[in-house]
Protein backbone atom coordinates (compact mmCIF):
# COMPACT_ATOMS: atom_id res chain seq x y z
CA UNK A 1 0.00 0.00 0.00
CA UNK A 2 1.23 3.48 -0.82
CA UNK A 3 0.49 6.82 0.79
CA UNK A 4 1.67 9.59 -1.57
CA UNK A 5 3.38 12.48 0.18
CA UNK A 6 2.35 15.04 -2.42
CA UNK A 7 0.99 18.27 -0.99
CA UNK A 8 -0.46 19.53 -4.25
CA UNK A 9 -3.90 21.00 -3.55
CA UNK A 10 -6.49 19.88 -6.05
CA UNK A 11 -10.05 20.99 -6.51
CA UNK A 12 -12.62 18.63 -4.93
CA UNK A 13 -14.12 16.12 -7.27
CA UNK A 14 -16.68 13.32 -7.13
CA UNK A 15 -14.99 10.01 -8.00
CA UNK A 16 -16.67 7.73 -10.49
CA UNK A 17 -19.12 5.44 -8.72
CA UNK A 18 -19.45 7.66 -5.65
CA UNK A 19 -22.64 9.25 -4.40
CA UNK A 20 -22.82 13.01 -4.16
CA UNK A 21 -26.16 12.93 -2.44
CA UNK A 22 -27.83 9.93 -0.80
CA UNK A 23 -31.54 10.63 -0.30
CA UNK A 24 -33.19 7.27 -0.86
CA UNK A 25 -34.83 4.82 1.52
CA UNK A 26 -34.43 1.06 1.37
CA UNK A 27 -37.61 -0.86 0.66
CA UNK A 28 -36.45 -3.99 2.44
CA UNK A 29 -34.65 -4.53 5.71
CA UNK A 30 -33.00 -7.27 7.72
CA UNK A 31 -34.09 -5.92 11.08
CA UNK A 32 -34.32 -8.23 14.11
CA UNK A 33 -37.50 -10.16 14.76
CA UNK A 34 -39.99 -8.83 17.29
CA UNK A 35 -39.18 -11.45 20.01
CA UNK A 36 -35.48 -10.57 19.73
CA UNK A 37 -36.27 -6.86 19.90
CA UNK A 38 -38.53 -7.36 22.93
CA UNK A 39 -35.73 -9.20 24.74
CA UNK A 40 -33.27 -6.37 24.14
CA UNK A 41 -35.97 -3.83 25.03
CA UNK A 42 -36.48 -5.50 28.42
CA UNK A 43 -32.76 -5.38 29.02
CA UNK A 44 -32.46 -1.66 28.32
CA UNK A 45 -35.63 -0.84 30.22
CA UNK A 46 -34.11 -2.39 33.33
CA UNK A 47 -30.79 -0.56 33.18
CA UNK A 48 -29.66 0.80 36.53
CA UNK A 49 -26.54 2.45 37.95
CA UNK A 50 -24.17 -0.29 39.09
CA UNK A 51 -21.35 2.11 40.01
CA UNK A 52 -21.01 5.85 40.35
CA UNK A 53 -17.72 7.68 40.64
CA UNK A 54 -17.03 11.41 40.72
CA UNK A 55 -13.63 11.62 39.04
CA UNK A 56 -13.27 15.40 39.23
CA UNK A 57 -14.25 17.92 41.88
CA UNK A 58 -14.02 20.97 39.64
CA UNK A 59 -15.58 21.79 36.27
CA UNK A 60 -13.45 19.28 34.34
CA UNK A 61 -15.39 17.41 31.67
CA UNK A 62 -14.92 13.72 30.80
CA UNK A 63 -14.34 14.18 27.07
CA UNK A 64 -13.51 10.67 25.87
CA UNK A 65 -13.00 7.15 27.18
CA UNK A 66 -11.81 3.74 26.07
CA UNK A 67 -11.46 0.30 27.65
CA UNK A 68 -8.56 -2.08 27.01
CA UNK A 69 -9.06 -5.51 25.46
CA UNK A 70 -7.42 -8.15 27.71
CA UNK A 71 -5.61 -10.88 25.81
CA UNK A 72 -6.51 -13.62 28.29
CA UNK A 73 -9.79 -14.39 30.02
CA UNK A 74 -9.98 -13.19 33.59
CA UNK A 75 -7.53 -10.32 33.17
CA UNK A 76 -8.55 -6.95 34.53
CA UNK A 77 -9.46 -4.30 32.01
CA UNK A 78 -8.10 -0.77 32.08
CA UNK A 79 -10.33 2.25 31.65
CA UNK A 80 -8.79 5.44 30.23
CA UNK A 81 -10.49 8.82 30.66
CA UNK A 82 -9.59 11.97 28.74
CA UNK A 83 -10.41 15.08 30.76
CA UNK A 84 -10.90 18.62 29.48
CA UNK A 85 -7.85 19.80 31.46
CA UNK A 86 -5.72 17.66 29.07
CA UNK A 87 -5.02 14.99 31.67
CA UNK A 88 -5.44 11.28 30.94
CA UNK A 89 -6.40 9.05 33.84
CA UNK A 90 -6.11 5.25 33.74
CA UNK A 91 -8.29 3.24 36.11
CA UNK A 92 -8.88 -0.36 36.95
CA UNK A 93 -12.08 -1.07 35.05
CA UNK A 94 -13.56 -3.26 37.82
CA UNK A 95 -12.73 -1.20 40.90
CA UNK A 96 -12.37 2.30 39.36
CA UNK A 97 -9.07 2.59 41.24
CA UNK A 98 -6.68 5.17 39.75
CA UNK A 99 -3.55 3.50 38.32
CA UNK A 100 -1.81 6.13 36.19
CA UNK A 101 -2.20 9.77 35.25
CA UNK A 102 -0.57 11.62 32.37
CA UNK A 103 -0.41 15.43 32.37
CA UNK A 104 1.26 18.37 30.72
CA UNK A 105 0.65 17.76 27.03
CA UNK A 106 1.68 20.72 24.91
CA UNK A 107 -1.65 20.95 23.09
CA UNK A 108 -5.33 20.14 23.32
CA UNK A 109 -5.95 16.38 23.16
CA UNK A 110 -8.47 14.96 20.70
CA UNK A 111 -9.19 11.37 21.63
CA UNK A 112 -7.66 8.33 23.32
CA UNK A 113 -7.48 4.70 22.17
CA UNK A 114 -6.07 1.49 23.60
CA UNK A 115 -4.17 -0.76 21.21
CA UNK A 116 -6.36 -3.60 20.00
CA UNK A 117 -3.81 -6.39 20.51
CA UNK A 118 -2.06 -5.06 23.63
CA UNK A 119 -3.98 -4.00 26.69
CA UNK A 120 -1.00 -2.02 28.00
CA UNK A 121 -0.52 0.43 25.12
CA UNK A 122 -2.55 3.66 25.18
CA UNK A 123 -2.59 6.27 22.38
CA UNK A 124 -3.67 9.92 22.24
CA UNK A 125 -3.64 12.62 19.53
CA UNK A 126 -2.90 16.30 20.05
CA UNK A 127 -3.36 19.58 18.19
CA UNK A 128 0.44 19.99 18.42
CA UNK A 129 0.73 17.59 15.47
CA UNK A 130 1.71 14.44 17.36
CA UNK A 131 0.21 11.09 18.31
CA UNK A 132 1.70 9.62 21.48
CA UNK A 133 1.53 6.23 23.19
CA UNK A 134 2.21 5.15 26.76
CA UNK A 135 2.98 1.79 28.34
CA UNK A 136 0.49 1.68 31.22
CA UNK A 137 2.64 -0.91 33.06
CA UNK A 138 5.35 1.69 33.65
CA UNK A 139 5.22 4.37 36.32
CA UNK A 140 7.08 6.82 34.08
CA UNK A 141 4.96 9.41 32.32
CA UNK A 142 7.34 9.50 29.35
CA UNK A 143 5.83 8.39 26.06
CA UNK A 144 6.64 4.94 24.72
CA UNK A 145 6.28 6.14 21.16
CA UNK A 146 5.93 9.48 19.39
CA UNK A 147 4.36 9.78 15.94
CA UNK A 148 5.20 13.14 14.37
CA UNK A 149 3.16 14.85 11.69
CA UNK A 150 4.21 17.69 9.40
CA UNK A 151 4.94 21.12 10.95
CA UNK A 152 1.60 22.65 9.97
CA UNK A 153 -0.53 19.70 11.16
CA UNK A 154 -3.19 20.27 13.82
CA UNK A 155 -4.73 16.89 14.62
CA UNK A 156 -8.48 16.88 15.28
CA UNK A 157 -9.08 13.10 15.19
CA UNK A 158 -7.26 9.77 15.07
CA UNK A 159 -7.64 5.99 15.24
CA UNK A 160 -5.56 2.81 15.16
CA UNK A 161 -6.30 -0.24 13.01
CA UNK A 162 -7.73 -3.43 14.49
CA UNK A 163 -4.38 -5.24 14.16
CA UNK A 164 -2.36 -2.28 15.51
CA UNK A 165 -0.52 -1.93 12.20
CA UNK A 166 -1.54 1.59 11.16
CA UNK A 167 -2.24 4.86 12.94
CA UNK A 168 -4.23 7.52 11.10
CA UNK A 169 -4.84 11.12 12.20
CA UNK A 170 -7.05 13.74 10.55
CA UNK A 171 -6.08 17.40 10.53
CA UNK A 172 -7.70 20.80 10.79
CA UNK A 173 -7.77 22.83 7.59
CA UNK A 174 -4.69 25.05 7.44
CA UNK A 175 -3.91 27.32 4.50
CA UNK A 176 -6.46 25.50 2.33
CA UNK A 177 -4.87 22.12 3.09
CA UNK A 178 -6.32 19.20 5.04
CA UNK A 179 -4.67 15.80 5.48
CA UNK A 180 -5.15 12.27 6.68
CA UNK A 181 -1.69 11.29 7.97
CA UNK A 182 -0.59 7.64 8.28
CA UNK A 183 2.15 5.93 10.30
CA UNK A 184 3.40 2.37 10.66
CA UNK A 185 2.57 1.44 14.26
CA UNK A 186 4.31 -1.94 14.36
CA UNK A 187 6.97 -2.66 16.96
CA UNK A 188 6.02 0.55 18.72
CA UNK A 189 7.34 -0.57 22.10
CA UNK A 190 10.91 -1.16 20.95
CA UNK A 191 11.25 1.20 18.01
CA UNK A 192 13.12 4.56 17.87
CA UNK A 193 11.93 7.54 19.86
CA UNK A 194 9.77 8.96 17.09
CA UNK A 195 8.32 7.96 13.73
CA UNK A 196 7.73 9.97 10.59
CA UNK A 197 4.60 9.54 8.45
CA UNK A 198 4.30 6.90 5.78
CA UNK A 199 2.41 9.50 3.77
CA UNK A 200 -0.88 11.37 3.53
CA UNK A 201 -4.22 11.53 1.77
CA UNK A 202 -4.90 15.13 0.81
CA UNK A 203 -7.60 15.27 -1.86
CA UNK A 204 -10.75 13.63 -0.47
CA UNK A 205 -11.79 16.30 2.06
CA UNK A 206 -11.66 20.08 1.88
CA UNK A 207 -12.32 21.01 5.53
CA UNK A 208 -11.48 19.84 9.08
CA UNK A 209 -11.50 16.04 9.44
CA UNK A 210 -13.52 15.50 12.60
CA UNK A 211 -13.50 11.69 12.65
CA UNK A 212 -11.47 8.75 11.32
CA UNK A 213 -12.53 5.20 12.22
CA UNK A 214 -10.95 1.91 11.15
CA UNK A 215 -13.11 -1.11 10.38
CA UNK A 216 -13.51 -3.36 13.48
CA UNK A 217 -12.09 -6.46 11.73
CA UNK A 218 -10.53 -5.35 8.42
CA UNK A 219 -7.38 -3.23 9.00
CA UNK A 220 -7.43 -1.94 5.42
CA UNK A 221 -10.85 -0.26 5.57
CA UNK A 222 -11.21 3.26 6.97
CA UNK A 223 -14.11 5.72 7.15
CA UNK A 224 -13.63 9.47 7.63
CA UNK A 225 -15.96 12.39 8.32
CA UNK A 226 -15.43 16.12 7.96
CA UNK A 227 -16.99 19.51 8.47
CA UNK A 228 -17.32 19.58 4.67
CA UNK A 229 -20.24 17.16 5.11
CA UNK A 230 -18.55 14.24 3.35
CA UNK A 231 -18.21 10.70 4.70
CA UNK A 232 -15.54 8.75 2.79
CA UNK A 233 -14.65 5.05 2.84
CA UNK A 234 -11.13 4.00 1.82
CA UNK A 235 -9.50 0.69 0.91
CA UNK A 236 -5.91 1.22 2.05
CA UNK A 237 -4.67 -1.73 -0.01
CA UNK A 238 -4.89 0.40 -3.15
CA UNK A 239 -1.86 2.12 -4.61
CA UNK A 240 -3.06 5.72 -4.49
CA UNK A 241 -5.72 7.90 -2.91
CA UNK A 242 -7.96 8.06 -5.99
CA UNK A 243 -8.16 4.26 -6.22
CA UNK A 244 -8.46 3.87 -2.44
CA UNK A 245 -11.61 6.00 -2.23
CA UNK A 246 -14.44 3.44 -2.46
CA UNK A 247 -17.42 5.71 -1.93
CA UNK A 248 -18.26 9.26 -0.91
CA UNK A 249 -21.54 9.95 0.88
CA UNK A 250 -22.86 13.43 1.60
CA UNK A 251 -24.54 14.35 4.88
CA UNK A 252 -25.03 17.99 3.77
CA UNK A 253 -23.78 19.07 7.20
CA UNK A 254 -20.73 19.08 9.45
CA UNK A 255 -19.97 15.50 10.59
CA UNK A 256 -19.46 14.94 14.32
CA UNK A 257 -19.31 11.13 14.59
CA UNK A 258 -18.82 8.14 12.26
CA UNK A 259 -19.06 4.41 12.91
CA UNK A 260 -19.50 0.91 11.46
CA UNK A 261 -22.52 -1.37 11.89
CA UNK A 262 -24.13 -4.51 10.42
CA UNK A 263 -23.43 -8.23 10.85
CA UNK A 264 -20.23 -8.03 8.82
CA UNK A 265 -19.74 -4.33 9.65
CA UNK A 266 -20.70 -3.59 6.06
CA UNK A 267 -22.64 -0.43 6.93
CA UNK A 268 -21.51 3.05 7.93
CA UNK A 269 -23.37 5.81 9.75
CA UNK A 270 -22.70 9.35 10.89
CA UNK A 271 -24.05 12.03 13.22
CA UNK A 272 -23.80 15.73 12.42
CA UNK A 273 -23.21 18.82 14.53
CA UNK A 274 -26.81 19.92 13.93
CA UNK A 275 -28.09 16.56 15.26
CA UNK A 276 -28.62 14.79 11.94
CA UNK A 277 -28.32 11.02 11.45
CA UNK A 278 -27.33 9.24 8.21
CA UNK A 279 -26.93 5.51 7.55
CA UNK A 280 -25.59 3.72 4.44
CA UNK A 281 -25.27 0.07 3.30
CA UNK A 282 -22.00 -0.61 1.46
CA UNK A 283 -23.26 -4.01 0.24
CA UNK A 284 -25.43 -2.12 -2.24
CA UNK A 285 -22.53 -0.41 -4.01
CA UNK A 286 -22.45 -2.95 -6.85
CA UNK A 287 -26.22 -3.33 -7.11
CA UNK A 288 -29.03 -1.24 -8.54
CA UNK A 289 -30.39 -0.58 -5.05
CA UNK A 290 -29.77 2.75 -3.31
CA UNK A 291 -27.25 2.57 -0.49
CA UNK A 292 -29.06 4.89 1.92
CA UNK A 293 -30.83 3.18 4.80
CA UNK A 294 -31.85 6.32 6.67
CA UNK A 295 -31.55 10.09 6.26
CA UNK A 296 -32.65 12.38 9.12
CA UNK A 297 -31.60 16.02 8.94
CA UNK A 298 -32.62 16.85 12.53
CA UNK A 299 -33.33 13.99 14.94
CA UNK A 300 -34.78 16.37 17.54
CA UNK A 301 -37.77 17.03 15.31
CA UNK A 302 -38.49 13.29 15.00
CA UNK A 303 -38.20 12.56 18.72
CA UNK A 304 -41.65 12.30 20.23
CA UNK A 305 -42.09 10.49 23.56
CA UNK A 306 -43.35 11.24 27.02
CA UNK A 307 -39.88 11.08 28.55
CA UNK A 308 -38.49 14.55 27.88
CA UNK A 309 -36.94 16.30 24.91
CA UNK A 310 -33.98 15.28 22.81
CA UNK A 311 -31.53 18.18 22.69
CA UNK A 312 -28.39 16.56 21.22
CA UNK A 313 -26.81 13.32 19.95
CA UNK A 314 -23.47 12.15 21.38
CA UNK A 315 -22.63 9.04 19.33
CA UNK A 316 -23.66 5.55 18.38
CA UNK A 317 -22.71 1.91 18.86
CA UNK A 318 -23.55 -1.39 17.18
CA UNK A 319 -24.66 -4.31 19.35
CA UNK A 320 -23.48 -7.49 17.54
CA UNK A 321 -25.42 -9.82 19.85
CA UNK A 322 -28.73 -8.32 18.75
CA UNK A 323 -27.59 -7.03 15.33
CA UNK A 324 -28.95 -3.61 16.21
CA UNK A 325 -27.61 -0.07 15.87
CA UNK A 326 -28.13 2.34 18.76
CA UNK A 327 -27.66 6.09 19.09
CA UNK A 328 -27.12 7.84 22.42
CA UNK A 329 -28.28 11.38 23.15
CA UNK A 330 -30.15 13.34 25.78
CA UNK A 331 -30.78 16.68 27.41
CA UNK A 332 -28.36 19.18 28.91
CA UNK A 333 -29.86 18.51 32.36
CA UNK A 334 -28.59 14.91 32.41
CA UNK A 335 -31.38 12.76 30.96
CA UNK A 336 -30.04 10.11 28.56
CA UNK A 337 -32.03 8.67 25.65
CA UNK A 338 -31.24 5.44 23.81
CA UNK A 339 -32.48 5.40 20.21
CA UNK A 340 -32.63 2.38 17.91
CA UNK A 341 -31.84 2.90 14.24
CA UNK A 342 -34.25 1.20 11.83
CA UNK A 343 -34.87 1.89 8.17
CA UNK A 344 -38.09 3.77 9.01
CA UNK A 345 -36.45 6.09 11.55
CA UNK A 346 -34.81 6.46 14.96
CA UNK A 347 -37.04 4.87 17.61
CA UNK A 348 -36.99 5.69 21.30
CA UNK A 349 -35.64 2.65 23.12
CA UNK A 350 -35.13 3.76 26.69
CA UNK A 351 -34.52 6.72 28.99
CA UNK A 352 -31.94 6.72 31.79
CA UNK A 353 -32.35 9.20 34.63
CA UNK A 354 -31.01 9.80 38.10
CA UNK A 355 -27.40 9.70 36.93
CA UNK A 356 -25.87 12.71 35.25
CA UNK A 357 -26.79 16.30 35.99
CA UNK A 358 -25.35 17.80 32.83
CA UNK A 359 -24.48 17.06 29.18
CA UNK A 360 -23.12 13.64 28.23
CA UNK A 361 -19.68 13.91 26.64
CA UNK A 362 -18.35 10.33 26.38
CA UNK A 363 -19.48 6.72 26.61
CA UNK A 364 -18.34 3.13 26.08
CA UNK A 365 -20.57 0.16 25.26
CA UNK A 366 -19.32 -3.25 26.50
CA UNK A 367 -20.49 -5.96 24.07
CA UNK A 368 -19.65 -8.86 26.38
CA UNK A 369 -21.33 -7.53 29.52
CA UNK A 370 -24.04 -5.58 27.68
CA UNK A 371 -23.20 -2.64 29.94
CA UNK A 372 -22.73 1.08 29.37
CA UNK A 373 -20.16 3.51 30.77
CA UNK A 374 -21.00 7.21 30.55
CA UNK A 375 -19.07 10.40 31.39
CA UNK A 376 -20.28 13.97 31.31
CA UNK A 377 -19.72 17.63 31.98
CA UNK A 378 -20.60 16.99 35.63
CA UNK A 379 -17.32 15.07 36.05
CA UNK A 380 -19.17 11.85 36.88
CA UNK A 381 -18.44 8.36 35.54
CA UNK A 382 -21.41 5.99 35.63
CA UNK A 383 -21.63 2.26 34.94
CA UNK A 384 -25.10 1.14 33.80
CA UNK A 385 -26.11 -2.54 33.85
CA UNK A 386 -29.41 -4.37 33.36
CA UNK A 387 -31.15 -5.78 36.40
CA UNK A 388 -32.39 -9.32 36.32
CA UNK A 389 -36.16 -9.75 36.10
CA UNK A 390 -36.29 -10.88 39.72
CA UNK A 391 -34.49 -7.73 40.95
CA UNK A 392 -36.58 -5.30 38.93
CA UNK A 393 -39.60 -4.72 41.18
CA UNK A 394 -40.98 -1.70 39.37
CA UNK A 395 -41.06 -3.18 35.88
CA UNK A 396 -40.36 -1.40 32.64
CA UNK A 397 -41.20 2.09 33.78
CA UNK A 398 -38.62 2.14 36.59
CA UNK A 399 -36.12 4.00 34.39
CA UNK A 400 -38.65 6.09 32.50
CA UNK A 401 -39.72 9.09 34.51
CA UNK A 402 -40.68 12.44 33.07
CA UNK A 403 -38.42 15.28 34.16
CA UNK A 404 -38.65 19.05 33.83
CA UNK A 405 -36.30 20.07 31.06
CA UNK A 406 -34.57 23.45 31.33
CA UNK A 407 -33.45 24.84 27.98
CA UNK A 408 -29.74 25.52 27.76
CA UNK A 409 -27.46 26.73 25.03
CA UNK A 410 -26.80 23.81 22.66
CA UNK A 411 -23.13 22.87 22.45
CA UNK A 412 -23.42 20.95 19.19
CA UNK A 413 -23.37 23.35 16.29
CA UNK A 414 -21.44 24.02 13.12
CA UNK A 415 -19.59 27.06 14.34
CA UNK A 416 -17.92 25.28 17.25
CA UNK A 417 -17.06 22.15 15.21
CA UNK A 418 -14.47 20.17 17.10
CA UNK A 419 -12.74 23.19 18.62
CA UNK A 420 -15.27 23.19 21.47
Amino acid sequence: MLFPNSREQRSPKWPRGSYKSCIYTMETSSEPTKPAMDKIQDQFDNFHIEKRSTLTIDSTYLMDMDVSKPQEAGQSQFLAILCSDNSIKVYNRDTLTLIREYNGDSGLLNGIRFARTSENLLFSASVDGTVKSWDTRLSSSETAQLFKGFPSNVFTSFDISCNDTLVCAGTEKTEDEVFMVFWDARNAMGSPASKQPLGVYSESHNDDITQVCFHPSNPNLLVSGSTDGLVNVFDLNKQNEDDALIVTCNSDSSVSFVGWSGKAYNQIYCLTHDEGFYWWDLDQLDSQCPITLLNIQDSREKFNTGYGNLEYLTGGFYNPKSDMLFVLGGTHTGTLHLLNGQTDGLHHWGTLQGGHSSTLRSFYWNHEEQSLLTGGEDGQLLLWKPRTVEMCLQGRNSMKMTSSVHQRVRIHNKSTKLKK
